[in-house]
């Protein structure tokens, strides 16, 4: 009988094997039984590591495991890491109790700007680990491009130097970031310039990327995203990581890292410094860029005081124009110059065909962070911050037989009876800035059920703007650093807003309420030597509603509505036509409605949206003469779509993320006017064109990115990475010429001339990826990067500048070429 049974358990034995349980349970704070909502888990075993989240009443569940020895780790910012090991062979729960750490969460610190793990708004969050595996050199927005709805841009073509993102189709100077809760858009121009902080991916822990209003945040407010960025926090044990990287078109990346650990169960160091080269894709677009990063933290019982200081110094050559279409679109003109069309770069070219080499951006910027977080009681948490960002620098640009007089206010010389009123000049503009102020945030949390913060934040910005003449080919009877323009900005931003979220049964209903007010005031000479004088105040209320419903433990709905508002940026004021209204600001009410589910092996949501704008500051496709998009009021537009995004583990090695966003952005009743010449060029009466509805600049209808990743040898993996973006249009009229207009026949050889549109692109790129350990080194990590694997031509992002020419339209169009095939290859050591 013995013998019999035994023999029944080793039949067995394969059957159990290959059947699959479930692993579930809940995770609660260890003093208060609360549960914990948004706690990460990973499973843990020789094969596999599969990983969920916590859902809103703490419970979480791994389906379809097979049988074997597991360890499941949970992790819960501001609590004890803790692990528990064991043998599955049959359906099982595991409930987790963790503790609070003996120091104060840092999270207080980001939580004010952030959307909770139920919170009726869009967005996506990403990991230290999820940054990390595409940081090999590029810009930040190029670590985004896989989220949801994001257009990504580089002027010099390969992801290093000046880098854009567009989110939902609005631009940089319409998405706000943050850096711990601290603005960090250009109080100004209201863009963000990644380049001032070259490798800062390095030194961030994590991001939230918010799409639509969002929840109320610091600085300038949010028309299509915002983009929360928390820098790093607490580790325990000492570290020392090193980072190389190199690939195409001489792209160098060194990075060094450095942290103490916690010394004394009370202080950490952490620093970071960096340096990148890149010759870039377009001709002469070289980037040279420094950084560095330190931060040091006390940690107390109840409160954290944390010190970061970083800077960042960029050298760049002007790439900002980008490539004009008789060079892309005529093979002859191309040939003529004897270079590669989709590398031309024509500023900086003097008349005798060589290169002035000191036409470049360069900037130094530094910010200062002091951080304070305090918990009060259970129930009550403060946090703080003072920060300072000191930034300087200039554009030196070589202009060719520039005016003297019309440009810079220099009175024409005679010299041996010649009258000088043109000549080749060097120039440089300089920006000059300080920022400072102070954020904050108490926040309020009894249990699962009720949660409401308070915060706000006072912001100074004090800019100059300052022109200087440092060269002129033929004498101009000037001065050494004759100073043709300055003129100061001044800007005060201040705003309070309270924000909660109650659960009443399965329902959580959330409210935010934010008050903002603007004084700005520019005054001085402008670089076009107009006198400028401007100010102005203004005052926003912006609220917000929604609901959250709770299906079950893995699945929810969620509906919200928000209201935004924003005022004008320095350039809507300087570049707009003598005669031209000042600038509205702008109104945008956003209705979002969405489901999300969570599973352990698959994980996904659905979410529309309908933005409608009133006072859009839409782009018109122009840009100014230091690369900037101009743009203009209109009365009434939209953006209306749908976003998915979803992630799924196919089988213990394969796994698949894709997002997909189909959208329609419109404009009413759009109105152009045309600068209007006749056959002798002389300029007449303008044409003026009205459509009743047209497409949105820059705006594409349909946006998809694909991640599909094999792991093919425990430590190694091959990702393939895809997106496609939809045609884009360069201006608001959808390529429609004015009633009467025809295109000149002169273009017939141009076909770049004839459209003002980006086509659509579908671009795939090849990471690979091995770690592995050595005596003495904790891991080594391998990485190959090879961007648009294969070789794709395309442009995206461009400018047009229309005009009429003898009764027909002449398209003067410039595109930024994308590069083809191209590689980058990095080893990190971490000690």
């Amino acid at each position: 009988m013995k013998n019999l049974l035994s023999a029944f358990i080793a039949m067995l034995l394969p059957f159990v094997a290959a059947a699959q349980f479930s692993v579930s349970g809940k995770v609660i704070d260890q003093q208060t039984g609360q549960p914990l909502p948004g706690a990460t888990l990973v499973l843990k075993s020789l094969q596999l590591a599969p990983s969920t989240v916590t859902n809103g009443t703490g419970n979480y569940q791994f389906s379809n495991i097979k049988a074997g020895s597991y360890v499941l780790t949970v992790s819960y910012i501001g609590y004890q890491t803790a692990q528990k090991a064991f043998n599955l062979n049959g359906n099982l729960t595991v409930n987790l109790q963790i503790a609070n750490a003996t120091t104060q969460v840092e999270e207080v610190t980001v939580s004010a700007t952030r959307a909770s793990a139920n919170s009726p708004t869009a967005f996506t969050n990403l990991r230290r680990k999820d940054i990390q595996k595409n940081n090999l050199g590029q810009d930040l927005p190029f670590l985004l491009n896989q989220t949801p709805s994001v257009v990504t841009t580089s002027d010099a073509g390969a992801g290093v130097g000046y880098t854009g993102i567009r989110i939902r189709g609005s631009d940089g100077t319409r998405t706000n970031v943050t850096i711990n809760g601290i603005p960090y858009n250009d109080a100004e121009s209201q863009g963000s310039f990644y380049v001032n902080l070259p490798d800062f991916a390095s030194s961030v822990d994590n991001i939230q990327i918010q799409r639509g209003v969002g929840t109320s945040t610091n600085g300038a407010g949010a028309f299509g995203a915002s983009i929360n960025i928390q820098t790093t926090t607490r580790r325990d044990s000492a570290y020392a990581e090193l980072n190389n990287a190199a690939g195409s078109y001489g792209t160098v990346k060194n990075t060094v890292q450095l942290g103490t650990g916690l010394l004394g169960g009370k202080f950490t160091f952490d620093g970071r410094l960096s340096r990148i080269s890149s010759d870039g894709y377009i001709d002469m677009a070289s980037s040279n860029l420094q950084s560095y990063f330190l931060s040091g933290a006390y940690y107390g019982k109840t409160n954290v005081i944390r010190a970061n200081v970083f800077a960042g110094h960029e050298r760049t050559y002007q790439a900002w124009n980008g490539i004009p279409d008789y060079v892309i679109g005529n093979k002859a003109y191309a040939d003529s110059i004897g270079e590669n069309p989709r590398r031309y770069n024509e500023l900086g070219i003097m008349p005798n065909g060589d290169r002035y080499r000191n036409q470049v951006d360069d900037y130094t910027q530094k910010h200062y962070q002091l951080l304070y977080d305090q918990t009060i009681s259970r129930s009550l948490s403060f946090s703080g911050a003072l920060h300072y960002t000191r930034g300087y620098g200039y554009y030196e640009e070589y202009q060719d037989n520039d005016d003297l007089a019309g440009t810079y206010g220099i009175k024409p010389v005679t010299i041996g009876g010649v009258k000088i009123t043109n000549t080749n000049l060097v120039r440089r503009r300089w920006l000059d800035n300080n920022f400072y102020g102070v954020t904050y945030s108490l926040k309020y949390r009894t249990d699962d059920k009720f949660n409401f913060i308070l915060g706000g934040a006072y912001n100074k910005y004090d800019g100059d703007h300052i022109g200087n003449v440092l060269y002129t080919e033929q004498s101009a009877g000037i001065l050494p650093n004759y100073e043709y323009y300055r003129n100061n900005g001044k800007k005060n931003d201040f705003n309070i807003f309270g924000r909660a979220e109650y659960k009443v049964g399965d329902v959580l209903l959330y409210g935010d309420l934010q008050y903002r007010r603007v004084n700005y005031n520019i005054q001085g000479i402008e670089n076009k030597m107009q006198l400028i004088n401007n100010r102005a105040t203004f005052n926003f209320f912006n609220p917000k509603v929604g609901f959250t419903y709770l299906i079950d433990d893995h699945n929810n709905v969620y509906a919200s509505f928000a209201v935004g508002n924003r005022e004008p940026n320095r350039n809507d004021y300087t570049d707009r036509a003598a005669g031209q209204p000042e600038p509205k600001s702008e109104n945008l009410k956003d209705f979002e409605v969405g489901y999300r589910i969570n599973q352990s092996n698959f994980s996904g949501s659905i979410n529309g949206f309908y933005m409608l704008y009133k006072n859009q500051l839409v782009l018109t496709g122009q840009l100014n003469d230091v690369g900037t998009q101009i743009r203009t009021n209109v009365k009434d537009s939209y953006r209306a779509g749908i976003e998915a995004e979803g992630r799924v583990r196919i089988t213990r090695q394969l796994s698949w993320g894709a997002n997909a966003t189909v959208s329609t952005n419109k404009v009413k009743n759009f109105t152009q006017a045309l600068d209007n010449y006749n056959a002798d060029f002389e300029k007449i009466d303008p044409v003026v064109q009205t459509l009743a509805k047209s497409n949105l600049a820059f705006s594409p209808s349909f946006i998809a990115g694909s991640e599909l990743s094999f792991a093919p040898v425990k430590n190694g993996s091959i990702a393939l990475l895809s997106k496609y973006v939809s045609k884009q249009y360069l201006d608001n009229t959808s390529n429609t010429n004015p009633q009467g207009i025809t295109t000149s026949p002169d273009v017939a050889n141009n076909p770049y001339a004839v459209n003002r549109y980006l086509k659509s692109y579908f671009v795939n790129d090849l990471r690979l990826n091995y770690n592995f350990s050595v005596k003495g080194v904790k891991n080594i990590g391998v990485t190959l990067l090879v961007n648009n694997l294969f070789s794709k031509k395309y442009e995206a992002n461009g400018a047009t500048y229309p005009d009429v020419e003898a009764g027909h339209i002449i398209n003067y169009n410039y595109f930024f070429p994308q590069a083809p095939r191209n590689f980058l290859a990095s080893v990190n050591l971490r000690f």
